[in-house]
């Protein structure tokens, strides 16, 4: 066969392959305004043309809490086919959800109506026996609303039931079109805005690109709802190409640039400023630097950078000889870079973190864990807090003597707080970070001595997804800080403690199922369940009979308990290898022994 007979077989092949595994699903884009939807056609010359005409019989009531005509678009497609509705805020997602199953019909709640009443369970079961009664209420309907206000367990449920046709509907916020892979038959966006900006082109793509998945669907539409006022900006916004693409490395205060450099030298990829800025010519900011920098060069962004990081403390120059020129003088990594670069620390907040730890030497309150918390509760969360004074009121004014000691320690009395919730000015000039940070850590604290994220949440009338993205976010910093304490002499004493707070602040359970819960595939629910049924500790798993723990524990699947047995052999294995190392490091002879001849 010749080269040419043999490249035309293999482009055959090829494109019959491709064929195979690869189909186009078509996506139609529709707009509606009041009761007509037209469709997205850019050979038209108003952008759209004519589709239909909604056709819904709607009572008084029903025009009244549906001027969208939601529940008409929803049940087009509903049971038979799944559907997502984008919503502006969290919110307004509960509130749809809830709208649509006050007048959904009855007949929807015969449909999957045992795997429906399995999910329920089983979302009381992760959560200790309590249940979203806004999920209480759609479930039912097969309808659940999806944002960050649930729990990752709850998250991970809802989805799977959606995957598996259970949930038919979900109303939810963009965050779900850029993060999860839920596609559906028809898209519904409820506003051409998130929260109260308008949609981009990327955003409003990735909202119906969830329209119509290959190899999961034939077809996909999308719906998007607008008022007669945003006509010409939603036609321009269909239009237009999407947006550049650009490198955020200089933004915010160039943290990105100034991080980068850091870890070029500590990890001794480029250690001078000759190297440097040849590295920062091959970056994608480097490409576009004619683009993005107006006032200043590269090159004096890359000398700026440098010189800030020197000035903090963070880098130090060595000494530059007669016969070497100011590009080949090299840079060296600090104690406190060298920390900062360990700990993965913010650039933004190393001093502020390196202050509070010196300043917490000299008064650490050790009789409880409320001041090891604040130290470890993250910054960047600090400017997203809005306390609520009466709580933050009622809360410190129920500490106990060492508890009292913290707040005083660290600037904020009982009486700015009892002002603050009284409405009343303060003269007094606290710090608004500190305030804010504290009130956080109240809510670390009490979900360490709770243990239970739905009590919390009540009481600090907050989502409890917000507060498991706190309790998350404070695991990764306490580690972060205890690295960051590794590196440098003088916070040796805080070492100890940040490794069993890390512990607490990861696996946020008692003290006793911590153990369990280091093997794969045990959540807080099931060490709970191993605990009550007499599997104590690494041990016990280790040994177990995998037919006794499937008899034994509710909802234990064979290849689960495999899992779990296997899993505590190998940790255990692992933990008796350290032992024994440690235990023949301390046997060896040092090499420095003196000798007999000394």
């Amino acid at each position: 066969m010749s080269r040419t007979c043999r490249s035309s077989f293999k482009q055959n092949i090829t494109a019959v392959s491709l064929d195979q595994y690869v189909c186009k699903v078509e996506l139609k884009e529709y707009l509606k305004i009041n009761h007509t939807i037209y469709e997205v056609d850019s050979k038209a010359e108003t952008g759209m043309t004519f589709s239909r005409l909604l056709q819904c019989k709607y009572s008084d009531a029903l025009k009244k809490m549906d001027p969208d005509h939601l529940v008409a678009l929803v049940t087009e497609v509903i049971p038979s086919y799944s559907c997502l509705v984008f919503c502006p805020s969290k919110k307004n997602c509960e509130n749809v959800a809830e709208m649509l199953c006050k007048f959904l019909n009855k007949e929807y709640l015969k449909h999957r109506e045992k795997e429906k009443c399995e999910l329920i369970k089983n979302l009381r079961s992760i959560s200790g026996g309590h249940l979203c009664p806004v999920l209480k209420r759609t479930v039912p309907f097969g309808v659940a609303y999806h944002h960050g206000g649930l729990t990752s367990e709850e998250r991970k449920l809802l989805e799977e039931a959606y995957y598996a046709g259970t949930l038919c509907l979900f109303t939810c916020t963009s965050t779900l079109a850029a993060g999860v892979n839920l596609p559906a038959r028809r898209v519904i966006l409820r506003a051409p805005y998130v929260a109260k900006e308008f949609l981009k082109r990327s955003q409003y793509k990735q909202m119906i690109g969830r329209a119509g998945r290959a190899g999961i669907d034939t077809v996909g539409e999308s719906i998007l709802i607008l008022q007669e006022k945003d006509k010409q900006k939603v036609l321009e916004l269909i239009s237009r190409p999407l947006e550049n693409c650009y490198s955020h490395l200089v933004q915010e205060f160039n943290k990105g640039i100034q991080t980068l450099f850091l870890s070029l030298i500590g990890l001794k990829i480029a250690t001078n400023l000759d190297d440097i800025y040849r590295f920062m010519n091959g970056t994608f900011f480097g490409v576009q630097q004619k683009i993005l920098l107006k006032e200043k060069s590269l090159w004096e962004i890359t000398v700026e950078s440098l010189r800030y990081l020197t000035e903090k403390g963070l880098l130090q120059k060595s000494p530059i000889l007669e016969s070497e020129e100011e590009l080949q003088c090299n840079f060296h990594i600090t104690k406190l870079g060298k920390a900062s670069f360990k700990g993965t620390i913010d650039l933004a907040y190393c001093d502020i973190l390196y202050r509070d730890l010196k300043k917490g030497l000299e008064g650490l309150v050790l009789e409880n864990l409320l001041h090891l918390i604040y130290l470890t509760t993250p910054y960047d969360l600090v400017s997203q807090c809005d306390p609520d004074w009466m709580i933050y009121f009622r809360q410190i004014s129920q500490l106990s003597p060492a508890e009292q000691n913290v707040s005083t320690l660290l600037g904020v009395s009982e009486s700015y707080i009892a002002k603050k919730a009284s409405g009343q000015a303060t003269r007094k000039k606290v710090d608004k970070g500190v305030v804010n940070r504290l009130y956080l850590s109240f809510v670390l604290y009490a979900l360490l001595k709770e243990t239970n994220i739905w009590s919390v949440s009540e009481k600090f009338n907050l989502p409890r997804g917000s507060i498991q993205n706190l309790l998350t976010g404070a695991a990764s910093f306490s580690s972060c800080v205890l690295h960051f304490c590794e590196e440098l002499e003088e916070f040796w004493v805080y070492r100890a403690l940040l490794v069993e707070l890390t512990k607490k602040l990861t696996y946020c359970v008692k003290a006793e199922l911590i153990p369990l819960m280091e093997v794969t595939g045990v959540l807080e629910g099931r060490a709970k369940q191993l605990y009550s049924a007499g599997y104590r500790s690494l041990m016990h798993l280790a040994n177990a009979d995998p037919d006794v723990l499937i008899r034994t524990i509710d909802h234990l699947s064979r290849r689960q308990a495999r899992q779990i047995v296997s899993s505590a052999k190998m940790l255990l294995q692992e933990k008796a290898e350290a032992l024994k190392e440690e235990a023949e490091e301390l046997l060896r002879a040092p090499a420095d022994i003196p000798s007999t001849k000394a």
